[in-house]
């Protein structure tokens, strides 16, 4: 039998909710594969799976509170297509909003401690 993959986490040194979401996981047991967002941040193909899965809107996916999104203008940011808007995440891991985890065929954006909860109950 195979195992499952271990869970990914898109997670930057700098964020407090990293670090609670990674603690979180650490309590629970849970071994996965963190991999720093703004040295690699996510890939087009992965954004074009991973944003169906989380049940989000792409637009959901924009960290509205950090310095790349002000320096890209809200205005710009709605005025921007779905295409245009993965481009720019796949450009800039700072204007992704973090931590993103992926667990299997479960994509959560942000740390909630009952979405996390229930990826892996």
């Amino acid at each position: 039998m195979k195992s499952a993959p271990r869970p990914l986490v898109l997670s930057y040194s700098g964020c407090s909710t990293c670090k609670k979401a990674l603690k979180w996981l650490a309590s629970k047991g849970v071994d996965a594969q963190v991999r720093a967002i703004v040295e690699e941040p996510p890939t087009r193909a992965e954004l074009e799976q991973w944003i169906p899965k989380s049940g989000k809107p792409v637009k959901k996916w924009l960290n509205t509170s950090g310095l790349s999104y002000r320096a890209l203008g809200k205005e710009k940011l709605d005025a921007a297509s779905e295409t245009e808007v993965k481009k720019l995440l796949a450009a800039d891991g700072k204007l992704v909003k973090r931590p993103v985890l992926v667990a299997g065929s479960t994509v959560l954006v942000g740390f909630k401690e009952d979405e996390w909860a229930a990826a892996f109950r």
